[in-house]
């Protein structure tokens, strides 16, 4: 709702509402806020890029404790790798099965 919000009320195109919530993401993750909104709300603060920018902070923390501060380039790579690749799997094998064609 906040999102639409943003988009029907100001001027911010879309792919800086999506950095916005990626990064909101991040900033609850380290200050802690994220896990109990995630436990309330359940996949629907998992899933969208908010989860995404938690799950990136929670693989730099992790990756941090392990390895100092290579951990800062290292662990949102590790952590998002898995999702990152799925999008990718299934979104070439939509195209494969569906055949999309552009817009004329």
């Amino acid at each position: 709702m906040l999102v639409q919000i943003l988009m029907d009320k100001t001027k911010l195109m879309p792919g800086r509402i999506m950095v916005l919530l990626v990064v909101s993401g991040t900033v609850l993750g380290f200050l802690g806020l994220y896990e109990p909104f995630a436990e309330w709300a359940g996949a629907g603060a998992t899933v969208p890029l908010l989860g995404f920018g938690n799950t990136l902070w929670k693989g730099i923390s992790r990756a941090m404790s392990e390895d100092g501060a290579l951990g800062v380039f290292k662990g949102g790579f590790t952590a998002s790798a898995v999702g990152i690749s799925g999008a990718l799997i299934f979104g070439y094998l939509g195209s494969v099965i569906f055949k999309p064609k552009m817009k004329s």
